[in-house]
Formats: structure tokens, sequence, C-alpha cells
């Protein structure tokens, strides 16, 4: 029924099922090649054994669960504490610290950053003192009480180094550059004099201070040899000229050295201005305000005009132009270049007065700010009854007087002269000086500053003059009491 053909095909297909039949049970050998180990088919093989493995032992499935349960617990419980201590350092930033705190804090501050200056004080507070008071009323003599005290650092006009640098500019548009350098200078950061330097200039050293010669911290130990603190007595600008200069590095580690700063300045003319420094926690500054008859500052000014040409230059720039004026001199009367001198000399107390007239009131009334730290010396107290009044300053200044600088103070004002040059420091009959105005002075002159200064001079208590022969008569005293 089958052809040859037919029959032949299945015989072959009979004899190909009988082999792999043979090969089921057989289950020869199978060697595979290096090259052949890594094909596709061997690592599908591998996988799928590994995977078998693994299933047909559950044990081990628990175990990895359990580890990674575990790993996760961990980290979200690390995660939850960084949370909570971020939580805790944020809250702890924004409340007050303790001063422990501060001072680990502030050691990485620098003190050219301008909130380190007005940052609390990280260490006990010293005792600030700024003696306000304006040119020609004796504050040279009256800063030397200062400049003698061992325990006191003191800095002589400083703010002259702002007027030189910033001249022609005016002297209440001034006011507020005087007041930032005070700032830093009571923090002993003396860093502030280079921005008054020339450019490319010298570095700034203790022997560029503005009156630095006839200081006592930088003429003696450690910063110069040639004197000795804690002996009281004069210092010779020649001999301390020959000191070697000093970084103002050092010289901040002495200031830091001293509980007690004094800066004696003329340029600074309203407390008010002062109202920042007071009000600030981390400052305990008082002010010692010098006064003087308005007429022997007009007087001492007219004989220093050489001296003071800048000075007066600056104040007069700051008057008030729509203010109407008396002449100064006689209509009649032919000025010269002496007349034109005398009267920026005068005409600068316009200013002067009128800002001294704030003082004056602001201490009438005081505001918080003020009370408690402010104190008015007359010139003439001082030169009159001198160890009385500085027992007194010395005092408010929370200070010790001693023998030798009471010595100091009742010798300087007792001399034989009567006067001396400008500026300069020296034994002299003070009371006579004081009242030297009265027989230099013009009828004309006397009335223009009574005219100026007639509202100080009633709460200082200096009587006004009637005719030019009530002035000259030296017997009677023109000294009543004061308000303040």
């Amino acid at each position: 029924m089958y052809s040859s053909r037919s029959v032949s095909v299945h015989c072959q297909c009979k004899e190909q099922r009988v082999q792999m039949r043979g090969k089921q049970y057989h289950h020869p050998l199978k060697l595979t090649a290096p090259w052949e180990k890594d094909a596709g088919f061997g690592r599908k093989l591998k996988t799928y054994r590994n995977h078998t493995k693994i299933i047909a032992q559950p044990g081990i499935v628990m175990k990895v669960l359990r580890r990674k349960r575990i790993v996760l617990i961990m980290a979200y419980f690390l995660l939850l504490v960084l949370t909570m201590l971020n939580l805790a350092n944020y809250k702890w930033t924004k409340e007050p610290q303790q001063c422990n705190h501060q001072l680990r804090s502030a050691s990485y501050q620098s003190r050219s950053d301008i909130r380190f200056l007005y940052r609390p004080s990280l260490a006990k507070k010293r005792q600030l003192i700024y003696v306000l008071t304006t040119w020609r009323s004796g504050s040279s003599f009256f800063g030397e009480l200062f400049n003698q005290n061992p325990e006191v650092f003191f800095l002589y006009e400083p703010m002259w180094h702002i007027w030189q640098k910033l001249y022609p500019g005016d002297a209440v548009s001034l006011q507020g550059a005087a007041r930032d350098m005070l700032s830093s200078l009571y923090r002993c950061d003396l860093s502030v004099f280079q921005l008054y330097n020339n450019p490319g200039g010298k570095n700034f050293t203790s022997l560029g201070l503005f009156g630095a010669t006839l200081n006592k911290v930088v003429c003696s130990y450690p910063l110069c040899s040639a004197y000795r603190k804690e002996v009281v007595g004069m210092v010779d600008d020649k001999v301390c000229k020959k000191c070697p200069p000093q970084s103002l590095r050092l010289l901040e580690e002495e200031c830091l050295k001293y509980n007690t700063i004094v800066i004696k300045g003329v340029r600074i003319l309203d407390v008010n201005v002062l109202a920042p420094l007071m009000e600030d926690p981390s400052l305990d500054l008082k002010v010692i305000h010098l006064v003087r008859d308005p007429r022997a500052v007009a007087n001492s000014r007219i004989k220093s005009r050489h001296g003071l040409i800048r000075e007066n230059l600056q104040v007069v720039r700051s008057r008030d132009p729509k203010l109407r004026r008396i002449p100064f001199v006689d209509p009649g009367h032919k000025a010269n270049k002496k007349d034109g001198s005398d009267y920026h000399s005068i005409g600068a107390m316009e200013v002067i007065c009128d800002r001294t007239s704030r003082t004056l009131r602001t201490a009438l009334n005081p505001p918080s700010w003020l009370k408690g730290k402010y104190m008015a010396v007359r010139y003439e107290d001082l030169v009159e009854n001198p160890v009385k009044t500085l027992r007194n300053v010395y005092r408010f200044a929370n200070l010790t007087t001693n023998h030798d600088i009471e010595s100091f103070a009742l010798n300087m004002t007792s001399g034989s002269s009567s006067s001396s040059k400008p500026f300069i420091v020296s034994s002299r009959n003070a009371t006579q000086a004081a009242s030297a105005w009265r027989t230099v002075l013009s009828i004309q002159q006397i009335k223009q500053v009574e005219d100026y200064c007639h509202h100080s001079m009633s709460v200082l208590g200096y009587e006004r003059v009637r005719t030019a022969g009530e002035a000259k008569d030296l017997s009677k005293s023109l000294l009543t009491h004061s308000k303040l």
C-alpha cells in the first residue's frame, strides 16, 4: 500500500526517535569550552539555578528580610535624631545665650566686622569717659589730670584726624564720623585711624597719633623706656619723639590692659550726638562737660587765631545763613586783615554756643540715657579750687586720687606767669588767665559773644556786662551759681 519513498521516510523518523530516547536515558557528559562559559544561555541557566536554590531554602529569605527591616528601622531612628538635633540648634541660635557661649563664639569674630562693634561686651565693662568741651576752654590742662593717672588710658583729640582728612567739611556734618571713631576707640580698636591715613602712606604707628609725643602711655614702658606711667610729671615731647614708633596692634594690647579709658575732644559739639553710644548696653560711657566763660573762650581763640584757622573756617561754615546778625564792628570802623581773623574767631562762637545750649537743655531735663552719666565742670571752679574739683571729677569717673596728682593740679594752677604759648600746658596763674578777657576784648566783641551765648551763660552762671567799665572792674565777680 505504501510506496517505496514513504517507507524510507518512515524508517528514518523512527530511527531518530529511538536515538532521542537513548540520549534521555544515557545523559552523556557535555563539555563546554572556556570561551562559551559566559554565553547568554550559561548566564540564564546560572541565574535559574541560584533562584531555584533560594526558593528551595525559605529560611535564608526570612533572614535577609529581617536584616533589611533592621536596617530600615535604624535609618529611620537616625533620621529622627538628626531632625531633633537640628530643631534644638535652631532654637538655641534664636534665644539669648549665656556669657560663656558668647565668649566661645566671639573669638572667631573679626574686629573689622561692624557687627562686632555693637555686640555686648564679653569681658568686664570698662569705665569710659568722654570729656566734652570746645577749643580754648582749658581742656588741655584738664585732660592732663587723666593723662597723669597710671590707671587711665588717655587719648588726646583723636578726631583731629577726621577734620584734617575731610577738610573743608563743616563742623556739624562731621559729627557722625567722630562718633563712629569713638565707638571703635572705646573698644580698643585703633585700626580706625587707618581710614584717615594718606593714600599710599606708611602704616599708622603709635607716634602718628595726634598729641602722641605728650601721651604718658605712648611714651612710657612697655612702648618706650623714656618714662614710667606711675611717675607723675609732664612729658617732654622732644624726648618722646625719640621713642621707637610702635604698631597700632601693640597700642591696642596696651589699651586692653586698662579698666578706664578717657578721651578728650573738642569736635563733638553736642552731647546728643553721643546718645547711641550712651544707650549701648555694652558700653559704660559717662560725659564730663568742661565749660568756660564764652567771652574768655573767644579771647583765647583770637589769641590763637593762627593755630585755629582751619578749625574756625570749618565751624563758621556750619552757621545758619538765614539768621540775622548784628554787625561785628562799628559801621564807621575801617576793617583790616586782623579784624577778618577776629571775625572768624568770634563768629565761630555762634555755632559753638548754639550746640552748647542744646547740650544744656538736655542736661536740665535728662533722658534716661543721660541720667547719672553727665557732669558739668566750670573751668573757673577748677582753677579756683583744683583739689576739690579734681576729687569730685575722679569720684564721678570711679577713680581714686592721690597726693601726687593733687599736688600736680595745684602746682599747674598756681604758677607765677599769667600765660604761655597756646596749646602748651604749663604752670601758670590760672585765676588771672581766666579773667584776662575783661581787659583785652572791646565792648563790641563782648556784646557780640554775649548775643550768641546768652542762653548758655545764663544756665552756667556767667553774668553779662552792661558797660566797658563794668567789664574792666576786676573787683566785681561775674560768676554766679550754675543751674545744673
